[in-house]
Formats: structure tokens, C-alpha cells, sequence
């Protein structure tokens, strides 16, 4: 079979993102400074000479703002297939999206749980956690979350099998893009930065890990985009 190597992407900083608050489901559009990190990825990403098959992100504006200017910094707008899927959204904090992330993650969750920081809990607990706060009943239970999110990942990579393999570019979300992670090889990704890169491969039916949070490609792009500012002086 042919191989596949799926490059996420979690999305350019938003309003909600520099204010500090839980942005699941609910969304804000990018800030300047985050459309400015998400140029020099795109830059950077030029730069590394990768080609790009096909493209998808999930359905929140934030994701595909942040596709538009990737793709515009490539030169592919319209030149590849791009399709949205609803099952690679961020995850969802019910009655508290929009919420201050310190009165969710280091209030009403660790006190659930009597525990100092919600990094102690696994994204399991924390899942079912949210459940039990969530006034509104909007949150989904780790079963329902974990296994939209893996048919999500998995769909994208069967599709591009299908065509003959190759690279997908895919933008996603922090706490998604760590899901898929962890159900992959156990590790619990925590704060990836927005614009960061990580590369899951995908052989045989099985996905594996290439790298995790990648910052290289948007530094990458940030040189690039200072060595012509001192050219045009």
C-alpha cells in the first residue's frame, strides 16, 4: 500500500486564544498576530520544498481561515482538492466554551477531581470530567469524543491511500491533534502551539508518529519573511 503522511497543523492564534479562554466548538477568527504565524508557516513550508496532495480541515472558521493563508503561501489555492470534516473539530466544553480557561482547567476540573493541575488527569478522565460540569449536555463522554476524532484522522488517510498516497495537509486543533496522539502511542501532548506541525504517518492500516508540535517551519518562514524586510530596506 502506498504511503500516506499527514502534516496537522493546529490553527493560527485567535481573540479567544490570546484572552485565554476555552474555545471547543465556539469560535473567534484570528488575530493579526495570528494570521502573521500562519504566513510564516506557510512560508516555511514552501521553503522545505514539500508537496501537498490534498488538503482538509475541520468545519470551525478558525481552521479554515488558517487553510486559506497556507494555501495562498504555497500557491495551491484551488490547484488541490480541500474538503472540511466535522469530526476533526476541537473538542467541545459544553456550558463552558467561551469560558476562562483558569475557571475551567484550574478550577472547576481540578476540584472534580482533588487534583492540584488538570495536567495530572488523562485526557480520559478529563473527558468525562467535562461531562459531569457541563450544564448544557453538549459534551461528549471519551468514547463518543475519541472515537469521532480517530474515524476523522483515519477517513483522511484512507482517502488519500486511495490516491495514491502522498501528503496531506491537515488543520486541526490543540487538544484534537494531542487526542489523536495519545490514542496512537500514549503520549499526552499538552499546549501545542498554534501554527506547529505534527506528522503522523499511515502504512499497512496502522498510524504511527513522526513528530510531535514541530515550531521549525514557522521559524523557518519568520527568516525568510526578515531576510527580504532587509533586502527591501
Amino acid at each position: 500500500m502506498s504511503k500516506v503522511r499527514l502534516y496537522l497543523v493546529r490553527h493560527g492564534k485567535t481573540m479567544f486564544n490570546t484572552i485565554g479562554r476555552a474555545q471547543g466548538w465556539s469560535d473567534t477568527p484570528l488575530t493579526a498576530e495570528g494570521e502573521l504565524g500562519i504566513h510564516e508557516l506557510g512560508i516555511g513550508l514552501r521553503e522545505s520544498g514539500l508537496q501537498f496532495d490534498r488538503a482538509y480541515s475541520s468545519d470551525s472558521g478558525r481552521t479554515i481561515q488558517t487553510m486559506g493563508i497556507i494555501l495562498e503561501e504555497l500557491g495551491l489555492q484551488g490547484k488541490i482538492p480541500y474538503r472540511m470534516d466535522k469530526r476533526i473539530r476541537e473538542w467541545c466544553f459544553g456550558s463552558f466554551d467561551g469560558a476562562y480557561d483558569g475557571d475551567l482547567f484550574m478550577g472547576v476540573i481540578p476540584r472534580v477531581f482533588k487534583v492540584d493541575h488538570v495536567h495530572q488527569l488523562s485526557y480520559a478522565e478529563l473527558a468525562e470530567g467535562l461531562v459531569e460540569v457541563d450544564t448544557a449536555g453538549w459534551t461528549e463522554g471519551w468514547e463518543k469524543l475519541s472515537s469521532r476524532i480517530k474515524e476523522g484522522f483515519e477517513s483522511i488517510a484512507k482517502e488519500m491511500e486511495e490516491h495514491g498516497g502522498g501528503n496531506a495537509l491537515v488543520v486541526s486543533h490543540g487538544m484534537t491533534i494531542g487526542t489523536i496522539v495519545y490514542l496512537i502511542n500514549g503520549m499526552h501532548p499538552h499546549g501545542l502551539d498554534n501554527g506547529s506541525v505534527t506528522i503522523l504517518e499511515y502504512e499497512d492500516g496502522q498510524f504511527s508518529v513522526e513528530v510531535v508540535g514541530d515550531r521549525s517551519y514557522r521559524e523557518l518562514g519568520r527568516e525568510k519573511m526578515e531576510e527580504i524586510s532587509i533586502q527591501s530596506k
